[in-house]
């Protein structure tokens, strides 16, 4: 069984991106991408130099063998992905009316993903990695892609894995408020290292401040809250400490939508790397900020090199070979 760095699990679908800012309904031509929040951050962290492995299960179709092919070509470990004839694989599709208006329009009803369930999942796998990265969407898709989350989230925590909680809430995804709620925040309170955005979290605790939103969130003395604050940076707290780490100035944003992913393998990268929190969320920041700047979810991710050099530089991108 391979050793790896991190391990998440979760639906990737094929995005398809128009070129021009219009209307979608005026489009005619697209660019096939692929899109999820958990090979995002899987890919990201193959990219700064860690060994990571991304959990799925998609349709046996040409749409999943892309999806596989395109992340295994990443550099993560594919080899617990499953394929099924008995849903299609999921699609995206995104509409560009600004560079900071994005729409997404979802086509992942009974998609192979939201069929996972605790068999998919291979224990020995899961627990031969140092972190689990989970996020809200995937308990969302249905009542068992839940079950496999926790089962997943137990695993690791009987293992003394770190678990690693993005909310990533997609409203639409919950027959209701309540309960989005009540599963994410079970999540939170089973996972070490949680970071919402500044609205998610408002969200899930009720409390506007979010100072008062980490405080909230904090279950356990051993866990770290960290709240995304957008270009401004990101607020962290834990038992033992909190701070505010600022953002990292951009000239221009081309594409927002990846930025939440890379702040998230930023800040897994600088965990298992030994960083302060706030080390590791001022990584964060700068990979966030550096995705923001190219077209795509996760197409902007930084290499380690091309990371340093922008962190030392101050936010400015300079040429550094990959």
């Amino acid at each position: 069984m391979k050793s790896l760095d991190v391990v998440t699990l979760g639906e990737t679908m094929v995005l398809f991106s128009p070129q021009e800012q219009m209307p979608l309904e005026y489009v005619h031509q697209m660019q096939k991408q692929i899109a999820g929040a958990e090979s995002n951050v899987a890919i990201g962290l193959s990219r700064l130099g860690h060994k990571t492995g991304w959990i799925s299960k998609l349709g046996e179709d040409p749409f999943g063998r892309y999806i596989h092919k395109f992340i295994r070509g990443e550099g993560v470990d594919t080899s617990a992905v499953t394929y099924t004839e008995k849903a299609p694989t999921g699609l995206i599709f995104k509409e560009k009316l600004t560079s900071e208006h994005v729409n997404v329009y979802y086509y992942r009803h009974m998609s192979a993903a939201s069929t996972m369930s605790p068999s998919d999942l291979n224990d020995t796998y899961l627990t031969s990695a140092k972190v689990l990265h989970v996020t809200g969407i995937t308990p969302a898709l249905s009542e068992t892609c839940k079950e496999a989350v926790f089962h997943a989230i137990r695993t690791a925590n009987d293992a003394g894995m770190t678990v690693v909680f993005d909310p990533n809430i997609r409203y639409k995804l919950w027959e209701n408020h309540e309960d989005a709620r009540e599963v994410l925040l079970e999540i939170a309170s089973l996972s070490d290292i949680i970071m919402p955005g500044v609205e998610e979290a408002a969200f899930l605790t009720e409390e506007e401040e979010y100072k008062k939103a980490a405080e909230h969130l904090l279950t356990r003395d051993e866990q770290t809250v960290i709240i995304k604050l957008g270009a401004e940076g990101a607020y962290y707290a834990n038992g033992k400490d909190h701070g505010f780490v600022p953002g990292f100035a951009v000239q221009q944003v081309i594409d927002p939508v990846g930025a939440g992913d890379g702040f998230a393998a930023g800040v897994i990268s600088g965990v298992l790397e030994g960083s302060s929190i706030a080390d590791a969320v001022k990584k964060g920041n700068a990979v966030g900020a550096f995705v923001v700047q190219m077209n795509g979810d996760f197409e902007g991710v930084p290499s380690h090199e091309q990371l340093d050099s922008f962190m030392h530089s101050g936010g400015r991108q300079t040429d550094v070979e990959r």
